[in-house]
């Protein structure tokens, strides 16, 4: 099968999901005769607080700066310094792109800090994948929390999920072990077979390693530890912002963003599909609200993080495309050829 073709099936089958996914929340959404599900769902819009919705996309800007600056911290051992700016709009255009590929936004934001500061790709590349295993290190901390907090809930939770009975998961996650070394082992054949992939697999090293050189690794243990932070408050405040759910506890919040933050990790379009299975499904079974309520809160919620994310990675594109514009320019446009100005 030609490569692009396969690609292109890829992308085919993960839309497709996404849309099935989306579809079926949207079916589990029973409104009173006579009302429509879109005026069920511009009713729930009209009647949440704007004022925590606009709170939310501050707080959602300030984890983005926030997750730029401790991106820039893991590229200065590898001897790159690049600006603040340029790691915030490399960060932005990333999230933009995640919107339409699945994970290819960590590529696209290494592209496009190569573009504005000459960063190599493979080495800002490594640091992503740093930046990932810290997030799943803080994710998995939460999920051990939500645990702790709600161990009774969620696991009444778990056990109404389709996969949770039998064996056969565990088969599925064995054969995926064995295909994930077999892929390893293929992937180090050929790499120590390629000059240049060689060179691309030492600068990708010399990203991964770079959390261990770093100069401030309390400041960035700070960070990472505030980044979550942010998040769980841009949850809570969505969840005052809903008459529904505004008496919903600390706890439940905790819990709420722990199921929002596994089905967000899904390889689907901004977690599309995945976040409005699941997250209903964990406010119906832990929390009693009623399935209408609880699907339009969760479409709500994903649409304005998702257009928050559209106008911050549009304006982020804009002015990555002016500054590369910019510096393309001679620094002396009245200059001519042989001929010193003047």
């Amino acid at each position: 099968m030609h490569p692009k073709l396969k690609s292109y099936l890829q992308y085919l089958v993960i839309f497709g999901i996404t849309a099935l996914l989306l579809w079926l929340s949207l079916r589990g959404l029973v409104v009173a005769e006579g009302e429509n599900k879109s005026e069920f769902l511009w009713n729930a819009w009209k009647k949440c607080d704007k004022g925590y919705l606009l709170l939310m996309a501050v707080v959602a800007m300030a984890s983005h700066v926030l997750r730029a600056e401790r991106w820039r911290m893991l590229l200065v051992p590898t001897g790159n310094s690049v600006s603040l700016g340029s790691s915030f709009l490399s960060l932005m255009i990333g999230y933009l792109v995640n919107l339409a590929v699945p994970r290819g936004g960590e590529v696209s934001r290494c592209y496009n800090l190569y573009k504005l500061e000459q960063t190599p790709i493979e080495v800002s590349f490594g640091t992503v994948v740093v930046e990932r295993l810290i997030d799943l290190v803080c994710l998995l901390a939460l999920i051990a929390l939500s645990f702790f907090v709600e161990w009774n809930k969620l696991i009444g939770f778990i056990e109404t999920l389709p996969f949770a009975s039998g064996n056969k998961s565990y088969t599925i996650w064995i054969l995926a072990g064995v295909a994930g070394i077999a892929a390893l082992i293929v992937a180090i054949y050929f790499i120590r077979r390629s000059a240049k992939l060689k060179k691309l697999l030492l600068g990708f090293k010399d990203g991964l390693l770079s959390v261990f050189r770093l100069k401030h690794k309390a400041l960035f243990i700070l960070y990472s530890i505030g980044i979550w932070a942010l998040y769980f408050l841009m949850s809570y405040l969505v969840v005052l912002a809903f008459p529904e759910t505004s008496g919903l506890g600390i706890s439940a919040v905790l819990t709420l963003f722990a199921i929002g933050a596994i089905a967000m990790a899904a390889p689907l379009p901004g977690g599309a599909g995945s976040y409005h299975t699941l997250v209903p499904l964990g406010l119906v079974t832990l929390y009693h609200l009623p399935q209408a309520d609880a699907i339009a809160f969760v479409f709500i919620f994903h649409g304005w993080q998702t257009f928050v994310m559209i106008v911050g990675g549009v304006i982020s594109l804009i002015i990555s495309y002016a500054f590369m514009r910019w510096k393309k320019q001679p620094t002396n446009s009245y200059a001519r050829p042989g001929k010193s100005p003047g």
